[in-house]
Formats: structure tokens, sequence, C-alpha cells
């Protein structure tokens, strides 16, 4: 399993609602077409934690995007999908700056 991961924030002028309610109501039902996207995960952030012993980096985001694919060659197709190209292109309406990562996990806890 492969996914990426994406640090969003607003574009400038939107406000934090108007971000969420885009992301959730308009964004997040074109991924339902995206060809071989096996789980799509919005995280909403509620707060931050910070640590008294190690410093934040300075980073301002409203949200976290998590696509899971099955593998390389799966995420490879599915972006050059019109599908995936229409999740993009909504995304450059309401995403003013983002941080993506493509990532694999390692499970130390759980199943």
């Amino acid at each position: 399993m492969i996914k990426t991961v994406g640090l969003l924030t607003r574009k400038q002028g939107w406000t934090h609602e108007q971000f969420m309610t885009h992301w959730v109501e308009i964004h997040a039902p074109l991924a339902h077409a995206v060809p071989g996207l096996r789980r799509y995960v919005q995280n909403h952030i509620h707060g931050e934690r910070t640590r008294p012993d190690i410093p934040a980096t300075e980073v301002e985001i409203d949200g976290v995007a998590e696509l899971w694919f099955d593998d390389a060659a799966a995420l490879q197709k599915a972006a050059q999908s019109p599908e995936m190209q229409a999740l993009h292109a909504d995304g450059a309406q309401f995403i003013g700056r983002i941080k993506s990562y493509t990532v694999e996990e390692k499970i130390v806890v759980g199943s």
C-alpha cells in the first residue's frame, strides 16, 4: 500500500469555514471517480499539539489529505486519469498552498 499525504492551506481570501465546506461538499465527492483510489481520508484539524522539549515547525495548514493506492503503479495510473485531473483542477479553486508527500506506512502498533 502506498499513499500521498498533502498538507493543505486555504487560498488567500477564503475563511477556514469556506475552505472546509468546499473540501467536504464539493471536492470529496470527486474522489469517488478516481480509478485505483482505495481510500481517501480528510483529516480535519481541531487543534495543535505542541511539545515543550521540541520546537514546532512554522506552518499554517487547514487540513491533511490522504489518498491510498495499492502500489506506485496504481498511483501513477490514477495521476494520469481525467478523474484525478478534475480533482486537482477543483483543488486549485480553494487550496492556496500544498506540501505533498508520497509515503509507505510502516505500522509499529496495531494492525
